[in-house]
């Protein structure tokens, strides 16, 4: 066995390996013994069928089996031992790599393009200096998160008289010219309306008001600005009819609805906590201002990964990439794709190698490694907030486990939260290193800066 390496410039290179009889002949015969034990042939029992004949029937298949997995065993083992940063995968070289046939040779000589990963200094010290956000909390922010645990908490009481954002049920009638219910018109009974939504504000006016009992006069086309799946959905009919629908109705008030926020007190603390993990306005007002500090944390250190990812790129600065090479790679990867396609997504893709290159660099000065728990840990955080969007902050951590493990069963997923997990280690470990600039900033100047940066 030989194997060669010639660099063709700095970031492409060639991988030749000749492989001689002496280096897989065993290995023929070894897999020619374990396929008699199996091989099943008529007039002959099993294990018994003479090497003889399967060497003739099904030799070059054995053989060319066991030459390529030598070839693949000692082409990744090179790599390995002589420290060779690839980008990808080896691929056969078009011009040099000859024909290979097995039933004729007895040697082999596989020739491999190798992309080089480009060499760089990604080293950071207290010397680089970076900005990390905080995110100023205000009595307003933790008032509105109040009000709306107490607005999810509420409940629905009914009410005489109309206000707005109250909902009305009553007996929807389709009028006449002469103002009189019509003879075989639409009638709707239990018909449900939140004024508040309509479009016309002279309709809008007419709930002003009104009680329980009391008959309007409107005009539905009017009032939803004549949207046929309004007027269909209202008044069960058809989008055709609905189309040419412009009678006044008559609406008798039935019931009217009123939603009614939680009080601020026990009772809502313990439902949206759990039960005794506040006692008091207080402390509960204290838990969400904390709830909200968290909430920001994650979102200062996003925007600290992004700007780490800014001042590296900058710093190393544009790197020289085996471009035609590449190419070669992401066609076989998405042979779907036309050569105009790849050109045009190519730019973008450097871009996030060359980040993906440097992260890998900065892990290993900062020895920042992960586990799948890590992986685990913030899947449960993803399930955590996104629970939390329906006001449900108390999930218990089995609950948070069994959609955490849902979510790493799906290979798209895993990838996403991996490189989650190792930035989230990743910017711990810098903000450790570098020295950081804190800035306090009120939640639009933070918002502010990500509108710059896009």
């Amino acid at each position: 066995m030989n194997v060669s390496f010639e660099n063709v410039d700095k970031v492409n290179a060639l991988i030749t390996l000749k492989i001689e009889k002496a280096d897989y002949e065993g290995k023929v015969a070894e897999a020619i013994k374990d396929f008699r034990k199996k091989a099943s042939i008529p007039g002959f029992r099993p294990g018994q069928v003479p090497v003889s004949l399967l060497k003739k029937r099904f030799g070059t298949e054995i053989l060319a089996e066991q030459v390529n997995k030598v070839m693949v065993d000692e082409l990744y083992k090179y790599i390995r031992e002589q420290k060779i940063n690839i980008l990808g995968e080896p691929m056969p070289n078009v011009e040099k790599q000859q024909p290979v046939d097995f039933k004729t040779q007895e040697d082999f000589t596989f020739v491999f393009d190798v992309a080089l990963a480009p060499e760089f200094d990604a080293t950071l010290s207290d010397k680089d200096t970076l900005d990390r956000y905080i995110i100023d909390v205000t009595d307003e922010m933790v008032e509105n998160q109040v009000k709306q645990y107490a607005q999810r908490g509420g409940h629905y009481d009914k009410v005489e008289e109309y206000q707005n954002g109250d909902m009305t049920k009553g007996h929807l009638a389709q009028l006449d010219e002469n103002g009189n219910v019509m003879e075989g018109g639409v009638q709707v009974e239990d018909a449900v309306m939140l004024p508040s939504y309509i479009k016309d504000d002279e309709q809008k006016a007419k709930f002003e008001g009104s009680k329980v009992g009391d008959v309007l006069i409107i005009n539905p086309a009017k009032a939803y600005g004549n949207s046929e799946a309004e007027l269909a959905s209202l008044l069960k009919i058809s989008k055709e009819e609905a189309a040419t629908m412009t009678s006044d109705f008559s609406y008798q008030l039935a019931e009217l609805t009123r939603y009614q926020p939680a009080e601020l007190n026990q009772e809502l603390f313990d439902a949206v906590l759990g039960e005794g993990v506040v006692n008091g306005e207080e402390e509960f007002r204290a838990f969400v201002k904390k709830q909200v500090e968290g909430q920001f944390a994650v979102d200062a250190e996003y925007k600290f990964v992004l700007d780490l990812r800014t001042y590296m790129m900058e710093r190393v600065g544009a790197l020289e990439f085996p471009e035609q090479l590449l190419k070669r790679f992401m066609q076989l990867n998405n042979p779907e794709k036309t050569a105009e396609d790849l050109d045009k997504e190519f730019p973008e893709s450097v871009k996030e190698l060359q980040w993906y290159l440097i992260r890998e660099k900065l892990c290993e000065q900062l020895d920042v490694k992960i586990s799948r728990d890590d992986v685990l840990a913030v899947a449960k955080d993803v399930t955590r907030m996104q629970f939390a969007q329906y006001g449900m902050i108390n999930v218990p951590d089995d609950v948070l486990d069994k959609y955490a493990q849902e979510m790493l069963t799906k290979k798209e997923q895993i990838d996403n939260l991996t490189a989650r997990a190792v930035e989230k280690a990743l910017a711990a470990k810098v903000m450790e290193t570098v020295t950081l600039a804190d800035k306090h900033v009120s939640l639009e100047e933070f918002n502010k800066l990500f509108e710059a940066q896009d």
